[in-house]
């Protein structure tokens, strides 16, 4: 008789769609944001509010972590994405479209361009509402969320700028 091992498969515990006690808790990791690439950063926060990182990955629950995003207002856009990128918000009505590029943007709601690139890299569902309120995000350096015992990102996790690599000089 062959032995076969059992896989986990995470488990949906109450309304707030993830385990509140266990090992597989949400844990809360912070990400700088300053001088690093929108899309770059933002696939790589989706990833963390999925759950995709972790080895108890299902599909239909949520069993990624909280992030909180600081320093959103120094992102950076890669080319000229600061003047040709347009977000478009259309009320319903008749002329009700509202369309700004990428810098004002910026200027005016740095937070909103990080949460619209994540909200485009996960599952458009009511599974994915849930997980996006897991993303926290903030302009500057302060956030209330000192008491959660925040971590830093893996290693692994993180990649550098491509304005790091450039100014990188060779080793003698």
């Amino acid at each position: 008789m062959l032995q076969t091992q059992k896989s986990y498969k995470a488990k949906k515990a109450g309304p707030h769609h993830y385990e509140i006690k266990g090992p597989n808790t949400p844990k809360w990791y912070v990400v700088d944001v300053a001088g690093q690439v929108v899309g770059r950063i933002s696939s790589m926060i989706a990833k963390m509010i999925i759950g995709k990182h972790k080895t108890t990955y299902t599909p239909n629950i949520d069993a990624g972590d909280f992030v909180v995003v600081i320093n959103a207002d120094k992102v950076v856009l890669t080319r000229t994405k600061m003047d040709t990128k347009l977000y478009r918000d259309y009320s319903g009505y008749i002329s009700g479209l509202k369309v700004k590029t990428a810098r004002e943007m910026l200027n005016h709601k740095p937070e909103e361009i990080i949460r619209r690139a994540v909200w485009g890299m996960t599952n458009k569902s009511s599974l994915a509402n849930h997980q996006m309120k897991k993303l926290k995000i903030y302009a500057g350096t302060e956030h209330p969320h000192k008491a959660q015992k925040l971590l830093e990102l893996p290693v692994a996790a993180k990649r550098r700028s491509h304005l790091e690599q450039k100014n990188k000089t060779p080793k003698a």
